[in-house]
């Protein structure tokens, strides 16, 4: 996780750690977990309806602007590298 971001926003201090350029920690945000950056719309909700088949087009709509195709795209390559990082090295088998 990167260091902590402070900026004004509409007037108000918005403190995050950045995950991506597009996820990020925001404290006081959705008890913590990552949100698409300047909303409080979490990354796994979007995940969880992309994986039960609904289109990355129809959510970018639904947001209305707020979040778009390639910040969900991020989102997904963020979450993909992380398992990757998790998953033991294998030996050869002889």
């Amino acid at each position: 996780m990167g260091e902590l971001i402070t900026e004004i926003v509409s007037g108000e201090s918005y403190q995050y750690y950045p995950l991506s350029d597009n996820i990020v920690r925001a404290i006081g945000v959705c008890g913590g977990r990552p949100t698409f950056k300047y909303t409080r719309i979490e990354m796994t909700g979007t995940l969880e309806r992309i994986a039960s088949g609904e289109n990355i087009d129809d959510i970018t709509n639904g947001y209305r602007g707020r979040v778009s195709r390639e910040a969900i795209l991020e989102a997904m390559t963020l979450v993909i590298n992380q398992f990757l990082k998790t998953l033991p090295t294998l030996e050869k088998a002889i």
